[in-house]
């Protein structure tokens, strides 16, 4: 194994093994929360959701492609990948629909007024659990065509597209490759206009609120505290822009990668890395935020 190889191992071994560790410790704290109902709060169930998707995605793409970048080859067959690269769609998916749902939902309790008749909903751990298990069925049946592309590493030349991630390659006709493009992305687009109009809406809110709070307490010598609303909906922006970026950013590397015959091999290591940076570092931007860890660590400490 020469030191490039090596090094981008390392790499990928580093980034998932954090990456699985901030999951499953925020998994926990989220499962506690929900099963105790200890200072439970209604995103507890959409970021528990969140964290798992996130979690899925390591597993299933960061892993492989770790062991891949050790110099493993084909220790997959042809069913392990289908299911690797079937979950990994999955997690994806589900991931960026739970940040959706994430800003709907702020959006909906800032201001009621949007939608009148969900103001009570949302606020159901039923209801916010129903819609969770409705993201994943819609990515279970929309991405049910990948195990058809999906393939173990391939050596014929009897397609015109074939991409090769090292362990698994995905194989498709020229002629289908950007339909495929463009029915893959074409509910991520919709789906982000719809985050992207509800984070605006947030931020107009706060705008708001600041303006009245500040005019509130311009004559006051007490300062003026954020709300819990206004903390969560500044760590769900932050996520969602974490999130725009790096998915953006992968999004330009897929779609060049669809469209182009052959591919080098940086350009999927770097569309890997970016893929996994959003599942890496958004479970310590939530804990970061969450007061919750530093009072449990604070107790764990005191006993």
């Amino acid at each position: 194994m020469d030191a490039g190889k090596l090094e981008l191992g390392i790499i990928f071994l580093i980034q998932t093994g954090v990456g699985i560790l901030g999951n499953s410790s925020l998994l926990c704290l989220y499962n506690f929360s929900l099963l105790t109902g200890y200072k439970w709060r209604p995103t507890d169930v959409i970021l528990s959701q969140l964290v798992l998707a996130n979690s899925l995605v390591l597993f299933s793409k960061g892993i492989p492609q770790t062991m891949a970048a050790f110099g493993l080859k084909n220790f997959l067959n042809s069913a392990g990948c289908k299911v690797v690269f079937y979950y990994y769609r999955v997690g994806t998916g589900v991931s960026f629909s739970n940040i959706c749902l994430l800003n709907g939902f702020q959006a909906i309790m800032l201001n009621p007024s949007i939608c009148r008749r969900m103001e009570h909903k949302i606020r159901s751990p039923k209801f916010i659990g129903f819609c969770c298990s409705l993201c994943w069925v819609l990515q279970l049946l929309i991405n049910s065509c990948v195990p058809i592309l999906v393939n173990r590493s391939l050596n014929s030349e009897n397609f015109t597209v074939k991409k090769s991630h090292g362990y698994c390659s995905w194989i498709m006709p020229e002629k289908f490759s950007s339909l495929y493009t463009v029915i893959y992305f074409s509910p991520g687009f919709v789906t982000l206009g719809f985050m992207i109009w509800a984070s605006g809406s947030m931020v107009i809110f706060l705008h708001k609120h600041k303006q009245r709070v500040q005019y509130i307490h311009s004559n006051s010598l007490s300062k003026p505290r954020r709300s819990y609303e206004a903390r969560a909906t500044y760590t769900i922006l932050i996520l969602t822009s974490s999130f725009f970026t790096f998915n953006s950013i992968y999004t330009i590397l897929t779609v060049w990668m669809t469209l182009v015959a052959n591919p080098g091999q940086w350009m999927v290591n770097s569309s890997v890395l970016v893929a996994s940076c959003f599942p890496t570092f958004s479970p310590f931007l939530l804990i970061v935020n969450d007061s919750r860890v530093f009072k449990f660590c604070f107790a764990c400490r005191a006993r």
